[in-house]
């Protein structure tokens, strides 16, 4: 059955055609970590799992590279601002190192929370200082790099075009560029390939251009080329790499070899937050934590992307979430009503689910027709171990651990929440409502809703 991905390359759904079907090679942007990844980050990687997944569901073997980003990258996705993983170090009061350990075992963790595959490589930018200088020195010798008393810059003029994944025109932006702290800067949008150190610079390696240390778009470049050679069939990343860091790493590659490095270019949309934007100033950027010191399994979290394409912006709520925890008990409750089933079902309807789940995951990753699937075979009032089996097939892209049963002492509503539903009932019946709404808070706090009914009240987690 064929594949199809929506190409950011070509603007367009393509049907994936291997570079070679003996192995599926795919490049993923990983994190820079100076800080906990949030679950807008998370979504990301949820969505490369899913590819990966879809791969291996249709019989292929792949060859996954995730790099870590533990040196390099300003604040500014230009080359100006801050280090960021100077700025964590300074304000943690610890050094850059133990900085990226702490922040890479904890994205680690997330990821097995949330049934991530780890990708056949991951690699960390720090242990490939050598395959960038290699990388940066290409570059220079072809023509396409040249070297200021600063930095060695990639010269965005001598590519054939620029701007492939984005659609920037850099004739029509040239005219209104900012003017660059570097004046030696041939042209405005030249990139940092690799920078000098200043004296008081922690992170820095012997190069033939001194003390200094990587750009950040190299790393990607010079890794991908390394495992998985000058051209690969997938690259992801969020949809945010695509207008500096991705459409860099193809100038990189143009630079190095002539070639685009990847087939296919992926991107995930944004999450959103109650609608609007995540950010430190909101007070609203979530982690995985978050959602799982509420009382949620994670992988409700993972059931709730699921909701919508990964190339559609997603709203999260804290309603959405109870919904899909509700919704992830139902799909395993399911699950173990047919593994007790003995209706003998007939292969024919089999092979109709399967055929029906294996075209969404096969149409762009299309996950809400897949879970629609899914409900089909769990809500079949035939319960039969054969559906149990189908759905252990189904789950091998799902991930949502549907065969786990329920651990009743977890679903058991802690005995303060009822307490303070109580104390509620009592200050509204009393028409209290100050207190009631102080108490419903507390209730809030401690992961629980609390819904009034006629026949007093519910306690959701």
């Amino acid at each position: 059955m064929d594949i199809y991905f929506f190409n950011t390359l070509t603007k367009s759904k393509d049907k994936f055609e291997p570079l070679n079907k003996e192995e599926i090679r795919m490049y993923s942007c990983g994190p820079t970590v100076y800080k906990d990844a949030s679950i807008g980050n998370m979504r990301t990687y949820i969505m490369n799992d899913i590819i990966r997944r879809t791969i291996k569901y249709n019989g292929y073997k792949i060859k996954h590279v995730m790099n870590i980003t533990d040196v390099g990258h300003l604040v500014s996705d230009a080359d100006e601002g801050e280090d960021k993983m100077l700025k964590s170090a300074r304000e943690m009061q610890k050094s850059p190192y133990e900085i990226a350990t702490y922040y890479t075992k904890l994205f680690m963790e997330d990821l097995a929370k949330l049934n991530v595959e780890t990708p056949e490589v991951v690699c960390k930018a720090t242990e490939h200082i050598e395959d960038m200088i290699k990388y940066v020195q290409k570059l220079l010798e072809n023509g396409y790099a040249y070297e200021t008393s600063t930095a060695i810059y990639f010269d965005v003029s001598k590519l054939d075009e620029y701007g492939i994944l984005s659609g920037i025109k850099l004739e029509d932006q040239k005219a209104g560029a900012r003017v660059d702290i570097d004046q030696e800067k041939r042209n405005p949008y030249d990139f940092a390939l690799w920078i000098k150190a200043k004296p008081n610079h922690i992170m820095k390696w012997e190069s033939p251009w001194g003390l200094s240390y990587p750009g950040w778009h190299i790393e990607c470049s010079a890794m991908g080329q390394k495992y998985l050679g000058e051209q690969f069939d997938i690259h992801t990343g969020g949809i945010d790499l695509i207008p500096t860091h991705h459409e860099n790493e193809i100038a990189q590659s143009k630079g190095a070899c002539g070639k685009i490095p990847a087939k296919y270019w992926i991107h995930g949309e944004y999450l959103l937050i109650n609608g609007g934007k995540m950010s430190k100033s909101l007070n609203n950027v979530y982690l995985l934590k978050d959602i799982t010191q509420k009382g949620y399994d994670p992988l409700t979290y993972r059931l709730f992307t699921f909701s919508s394409s990964y190339r559609t912006k997603l709203n999260f709520t804290w309603e959405a979430i109870d919904a899909s925890q509700k919704a992830l008990d139902k799909l395993r409750a399911g699950y173990q009503k047919h593994l007790e089933g003995d209706f003998d079902v007939q292969e024919e309807e089999i092979a109709k689910y399967e055929d029906a789940f294996h075209k969404a995951i096969n149409d762009d990753l299309n996950m809400p027709l897949a879970m629609s699937v899914v409900w089909d075979v769990i809500k079949n009032p035939n319960k039969s171990k054969k559906f149990a089996k189908l759905l252990d097939k189904f789950d091998t892209v799902l991930a949502l651990s549907l065969n786990k049963k329920s651990n009743n002492k977890a679903d058991k509503i802690p005995d303060e929440v009822i307490r303070l539903a109580e104390e509620r009932k009592i200050a509204r019946d009393n028409k209290n409502w100050s207190e009631s709404d102080r108490l419903r808070d507390e209730i809030l706090a401690l992961g629980y809703s609390i819904k009034d009914s006629k026949d007093g009240y519910e306690l959701h987690r």
